[in-house]
């Protein structure tokens, strides 16, 4: 018997990339992100590159994480051995911290009949806008993502002796 964990290789980040902050991303800064997808689509992705989403709680766009725990959960409807985590550089460009269900630009962010243009939607950690409570970002031009590589679930056995029951039902 074994469970899934997601951890990361040691990793040094190039120059100018900054690694996960509970903190709004910095406009026009780069940072170290996460993307969680099926294997099939991984492949896809990094022959093709990103492409956007058409739908999701900020719009279309792609819907990226500082937090590997955000993206190691995605797509929902798979088990864990058939996802894969792209870790991408992204230059998050102008920044629009989303903040809350029903904001003023939770889906026109990027548009300018409405305001200012946002390159990057934003929603922080505890904010009512993930179930997870956990961030998420959201990037209106593909362009503006780079793929590192790939991080694959890894297997971990259980302590010897473990039987699996826990004593709840």
């Amino acid at each position: 018997m074994y469970q899934i964990s997601w951890v990361e290789d040691d990793f040094e980040l190039p120059d100018g990339v900054k690694k996960m902050g509970h903190s709004m991303p910095n406009c026009g800064k780069t940072y170290l992100m996460y993307h969680g997808t099926s294997q099939a689509n991984a492949h896809a992705i990094m022959c093709n590159g990103f492409r956007q989403s058409q739908k999701g709680m900020l719009g279309p766009g792609v819907y990226l994480s500082r937090d590997l725990n955000k993206a190691s959960r995605y797509p929902l409807d798979l088990p864990d051995s058939e996802r894969v985590v792209l870790r991408v550089m992204v230059n998050v460009g102008n920044v629009i911290a989303i903040n809350s269900q029903y904001h003023p630009r939770q889906y026109t962010w990027h548009d300018a009949r409405y305001g200012e243009v946002f390159d990057t939607a934003w929603c922080p950690p505890n904010c009512g806008m993930t179930k997870s409570g956990l961030e998420e970002d959201c990037v209106w031009d593909p362009q503006r993502i780079e793929v590192v590589d790939c991080i694959y679930p890894k297997q971990r056995g259980f302590p010897s002796g473990y039987s699996g029951y826990s004593g709840y039902k």
